[in-house]
């Protein structure tokens, strides 16, 4: 019986160490030599400091900014509360949301179609890119607030969209946060701050 749990004991300590210590340790020098930005978390920086990932969406509701999708994470955007609503298609409560949300932004836009993601919210509540379709519905009051042509945002847009993932994969997106950055560089607002990351206010979304 000893040397059973003497033996027990030493295979538990010897793969404590390779799948507990020196492979976790391995795998994360390895990943950062071959893929340095993915494995600090795909920060995004300015001006030396890092202002977001491009991989976690803000929430941005001032009217010169490009805003994301509503979010349904904790008070929206909330990283420690990563969630979808959990309501389904036949729920009263999501379609009345939807309804009233759905007539809020036509009204704002004069839009008679609007893209699905300008209402719903997606499954983590984090995602960081618009469909090209609701980024274009807002280059009206983006370039209204901002005091500049249309096409000048619609440009900045164009430069940091992204296409199907090897052709096929996921859809065209638009990552809202090098979007902003690059207005603020492009048109920057008269009071914008010299430095810093475009100022991301939470809007608790109706669920």
């Amino acid at each position: 019986m000893l040397s059973q749990l003497r033996a027990a004991a030493t295979l538990l300590g010897i793969l404590t160490i390779l799948l507990g210590i020196l492979y976790p340790a391995a795998m994360t020098a390895i990943a950062g030599v071959a893929m340095p930005e993915q494995a600090h978390g795909s920060l995004v920086t300015r001006d030396g400091r890092p202002v977001g990932s491009s991989l976690i969406g803000q929430a941005f509701t001032q009217p010169e900014y490009l805003q994301g999708r509503p979010s349904a994470a904790g008070s929206g955007y909330d990283a420690s509360a990563s969630s979808g609503t959990n309501l389904g298609p036949t729920s009263a409560r999501l379609a009345e949301r939807l309804k009233t949300d759905g007539a809020a932004m036509t009204s704002a836009t004069g839009a008679s179609r609007l893209p699905a993601d300008a209402i719903t919210t997606s499954g983590s509540g984090l995602d960081p890119d618009v469909s090209p379709a609701y980024a274009d519905l807002q280059v009206a009051r983006i370039a209204g607030a901002r005091g500049v042509e249309a096409d000048i945002v619609r440009r900045v847009i164009a430069a940091n969209s992204a296409s199907r993932t090897l052709v096929v994969l996921g859809e065209p997106r638009v990552n809202v946060l090098a979007v902003n950055l690059a207005l603020d560089a492009a048109a920057p607002m008269p009071s914008a701050p010299a430095a810093g990351t475009p100022t991301a206010s939470v809007a608790t979304p109706a669920n």
